[in-house]
C-alpha cells in the first residue's frame, strides 16, 4: 500500500469525525509531494529524517514540519490499528525541538496605528481580533448566521473552530458597534453575502501584502529582518492579554479564545515586559507603604515611652 492511500484515508477519517479538514489539506500536500511515491512499508525513520531535511533545506520552521509530520503519524497509526491492519508497523517518527512561543503583543497605540494603515475591508477584522483574541481563519469564516444582533453575541458553532468546540462571544462596545456597521454595509452594498468580514461581497482569503504595507506605513517594520514586527496572530495574545488586563477572570478569557487547557493558554505567555515592569512599580509602592507603616509605628512606641518615662 502506497503512502497516498493512508494520506485518503486520514482524511475520510477527518470527514467522518466532522473535525475541520482544511486544516489538514495543505500538510496533505507537502506530504504527498515528498512521499506519494513510497510505499507504506518502505517508510522508515531514516525517511522521515529525509524529509525533515529537504523542508529545512526549503526554509521551513521545525514547528511546521512537526505538524506535517503529525498528520502522517497519524496516517500510520490508524492504517495501524484498522481491520485487517493495513500496515505491520508504525515507524518511529523524529519530534524537532520548536522555537520558543513568540512574546509579540500590540500596545493600544500600536493597534491604532495599524488599522489606520489598512484598507478599509480589513480594519473591522483587526478590530474583531484586538476584542476577541480569535483565530484569523475563525474570524474569516464567520457567518452573518453566526451573529446575533438582538442577543449581542457571536456564536463559533462546533466544528467551526481550531478545537472543535463551540464558544459564545458577547458584544459590546466598539465591537458591537463595528458588527452592527458591517451589517448595514453588507444589506446596502452586497445583500447575498453571507461573510461577516468581505472585500466587495466576496470572503477575504489572504491579506500579506497589504499586511505588509500597512506595518511599513504604520511604522511597526523591523528593518534590520526586514518583515513587519507583528503578526496577525500576534493579536491573539493581545486579546487575551487585554481581557486579563481588563479583570477578566483567566477562566473566560480562555473561553472566550478558545484556549482548551490551562498549559496550551500559559504558552501565550499573556504577561508582557510592561506588565513586569508594572507589577515591580506595585511591589515597590507596596513596600513603601509598609515601611511607612512601620516607622510610624516606631515614632508612635517611642512616644508613649517618652511620656511614661516623663510621667
Amino acid at each position: 500500500m502506497q503512502v497516498t492511500a493512508l494520506l485518503d484515508a486520514v482524511l475520510h477519517d477527518y470527514e467522518d469525525k466532522e473535525q475541520v479538514v482544511e486544516r489538514a489539506l495543505h500538510a496533505d500536500k507537502r506530504l504527498r509531494e515528498f512521499f506519494g511515491a513510497f510505499r507504506a512499508s518502505r517508510v522508515e525513520t531514516a525517511t522521515l529524517h529525509s524529509y525533515v531535511k529537504h523542508r529545512r533545506t526549503a526554509g521551513v520552521s521545525n514547528a511546521t514540519i512537526n505538524r506535517k509530520l503529525a498528520l502522517l503519524r497519524r496516517a500510520f497509526n490508524l492504517a495501524k490499528k484498522s481491520t485487517p491492519p493495513q500496515v505491520n508497523r508504525v515507524p518511529v517518527f523524529p519530534i524537532l525541538k520548536e522555537a520558543p512561543p513568540r512574546r509579540g503583543f500590540f500596545e493600544h497605540d500600536e493597534f491604532l496605528a495599524q488599522r489606520k494603515e489598512l484598507p478599509e475591508h480589513l480594519k473591522p477584522v483587526l478590530t474583531f481580533a484586538y476584542n476577541t483574541g480569535c483565530r484569523k481563519g475563525e474570524i474569516l469564516a464567520l457567518g452573518w448566521e453566526q451573529v446575533d444582533l438582538f442577543a449581542n453575541v457571536v456564536r463559533l458553532n462546533p466544528g467551526e473552530t481550531k478545537n472543535d468546540d463551540g464558544r459564545v462571544i458577547a458584544l459590546a462596545g466598539e465591537l458591537l458597534s463595528m458588527l452592527i456597521m458591517q451589517r448595514q454595509i453588507r444589506d446596502q452594498l452586497w445583500p447575498d453575502c453571507p461573510w461577516v468580514f468581505f472585500r466587495y461581497g466576496r470572503r477575504i482569503k489572504s491579506f500579506r501584502g497589504a499586511w505588509e504595507e500597512a506595518s511599513k506605513r504604520a511604522g511597526l517594520w523591523d528593518a534590520e529582518r526586514d518583515r513587519p514586527r507583528y503578526i496577525f496572530h500576534d493579536l491573539r495574545r493581545t486579546g487575551a492579554r487585554n481581557l486579563v488586563r481588563a479583570g477578566v477572570p483567566e477562566a473566560v478569557v480562555m473561553s472566550i479564545g478558545g484556549w482548551r487547557t490551562r498549559s496550551i493558554f500559559d504558552r501565550y505567555n499573556i504577561v508582557s515586559e510592561r506588565d513586569l515592569h508594572d507589577a515591580a512599580a506595585k511591589l515597590e509602592e507596596y513596600i513603601g507603604k509598609v515601611e511607612s507603616a512601620r516607622d510610624k509605628d516606631k515614632t508612635r512606641i517611642t512616644r508613649i515611652n517618652d511620656d511614661l518615662l516623663l510621667s
